[in-house]
């Protein structure tokens, strides 16, 4: 992690690109750190907010012919994006995934996947070392036991990479209620994915008189 404290430590729309990885129906046939349907909102919620700051996406799926397509909810994000099919079960190893993420130019690297201590774990490290800061989205991630994911974040956190969840991601892209050009994509991600916080803050909009709010 290149700044570990001060402002250049948050999130910037302009900085971040996001990978996410493996998404799909045998991943989440065991995943039993979390409540699948949870995994599947909060990914789909970063989605959306990434799409709404314009922040470069990709994603990637491994042997899909077995292991199914990406999940539809998370596709219908990005329509006309065909996922990166791997047979590498880590992403970084792929020439493909490294070379799109290099192409943005964008060193803070937010990632989320299915398994945590596998598909999460292994590129998150190994970017690290080729100077991203990295950034592991917890709540769209999950492992097949609760113990595999809590290690695999332990270990991360060893390693460098950042622990975050997905609304705390859109949180510091937008870092601003004056940044207005992006509250109609960020209201429709949290009102759509975060639960009771989209019940706080469709009354934050209310209070802050913004279009969103209306």
């Amino acid at each position: 992690m290149l700044n570990k404290n001060g402002l250049k430590a948050l999130l910037r729309p302009e900085d971040s690109v996001v990978v996410l990885i493996d998404h799909q129906p045998f991943q989440f046939a065991n995943l039993h750190s979390h409540d699948p349907i949870n995994i599947s909102n909060n990914v789909v919620g970063l989605a959306k907010a990434a799409k709404a700051f314009r922040v470069p996406t990709i994603l990637t799926t491994v042997v899909e012919e077995r292991g199914g397509y990406l999940i539809k909810p998370l596709q219908d994000v990005f329509p006309e994006q065909k996922p990166i099919d791997r047979t590498f079960i880590n992403t970084w190893e792929d020439g493909r995934v490294v070379a799109e993420v290099a192409k943005t130019g964008r060193k803070q690297l937010i990632l989320a996947g299915l398994w945590t201590e596998i598909c999460l774990a292994m590129p998150a490290i190994q970017a690290l070392e080729e100077g991203y800061d990295v950034f592991a989205v917890t709540d769209a991630s999950g492992g097949v036991s609760l113990e595999a994911h809590e290690m695999a974040v332990r270990r991360m956190v060893m390693a460098g990479v950042v622990p975050i969840t997905w609304l705390a991601v859109a949180s510091e892209w937008q870092r601003d209620w004056a940044r207005t050009e992006t509250l109609e994509g960020l209201n429709e991600a949290v009102t759509g994915h975060a639960g009771g916080s989209a019940i706080a803050f469709a009354w934050e909009q209310q209070l802050l008189r913004t279009a969103a709010a209306r």
